[in-house]
């Protein structure tokens, strides 16, 4: 399957034209569940991913040493993919915790999206017998007994909120080690927005825009503080983008540029949040 039209297939267009973000639209994000993004992989992508050597076409390098290597950002992607689906999936199977309606819906396409990724990202890595492949560690979502979310919605919603907004700016900080595999950079980038969707979504949920101001951490507990760590950045690109101004029309706010543009996180960055969660991290 062609990936572009494997991105036109879920993506409601019709939410590009409206004055809103397109971290907003939902509308679709229950059909990625269902077809795999491992389906929408270009002909000749595993064999780039999982094949040694390749005459006339990039290596992928396997060494767990080297944390750049396409690899590598796999795992690190699929490490984060299981944090956010068995949250998701304890919070849906936690008799009150969730609301009918837009939330119970919201959360059931979200951690339907999550079981797709991961099947995309085990599949990519060679499957569960692969050197490569790791089983699902232990979560202690409470981090150490700081929260209690699946007794407390305002809390999972808060960590919801948190854990996707890590998945924004983890796979935005990742992209450049994939650039040498325009195919799986391609499809990497296509998680990524369906993740940015889904941040949006949980942002409204919790009735906050759908998308991040400057460094703010819209009443996240301070230990969240990290994952917004950088957002206020207005440079992009060499341009800064608070002295944008219209010509002859209404002045562009100065915080507009902070709030287009999501800022890449580390490899290390990533790890220390999600560490949290993770008393056994496996990477």
């Amino acid at each position: 399957m062609n990936i572009i039209k494997f991105i036109e297939s879920f993506t409601d267009d019709s939410a590009m034209t409206q004055n809103a973000s397109r971290r907003q639209s939902l509308s679709q994000l229950g059909t990625l569940g269902k077809k795999s993004l491992f389906a929408a992989m270009p002909t000749g992508l595993l064999t780039l991913l999982l094949v040694p050597e390749k005459t006339g076409a990039a290596t992928a390098v396997t060494t767990a040493a080297d944390t750049n290597s396409p690899t590598e950002v796999l795992r690190l992607a699929l490490l984060l993919e299981y944090l956010d689906s068995e949250f998701y999936q304890t919070g849906l199977d936690t008799t009150g915790l969730i609301p009918e309606g837009r939330d119970r819906d919201s959360f059931t396409k979200i951690v339907n999206n999550e079981y797709g990724h991961i099947n995309t990202l085990v599949q990519a890595l060679g499957g569960t017998g692969s050197p490569n492949y790791f089983e699902k560690p232990e979560f202690d979502y409470t981090a150490g007994g700081l929260f209690d979310p699946f007794n407390n919605y305002d809390q999972f919603l808060a960590l919801s909120q948190s854990f996707e907004d890590t998945g924004v700016r983890a796979y935005k900080g990742q992209s450049p080690n994939l650039m040498s595999q325009p195919d799986l950079l391609q499809a990497a980038l296509q998680i990524h927005a369906t993740e940015s969707r889904q941040a949006a979504e949980i942002r409204r949920l919790r009735n906050v825009k759908g998308w991040i101001l400057g460094s703010n951490r819209d009443g996240l507990p301070p230990q969240a503080q990290p994952v917004y760590a950088g957002e206020e950045m207005a440079t992009q690109a060499g341009l800064n983008t608070a002295q944008i101004r219209n010509t002859g029309g209404p002045a562009i706010p100065a915080t507009a540029g902070t709030e287009a543009f999501d800022e890449p996180l580390t490899r290390e960055q990533v790890l220390s949040i999600a560490g949290m969660f993770i008393p056994d991290n496996p990477l």
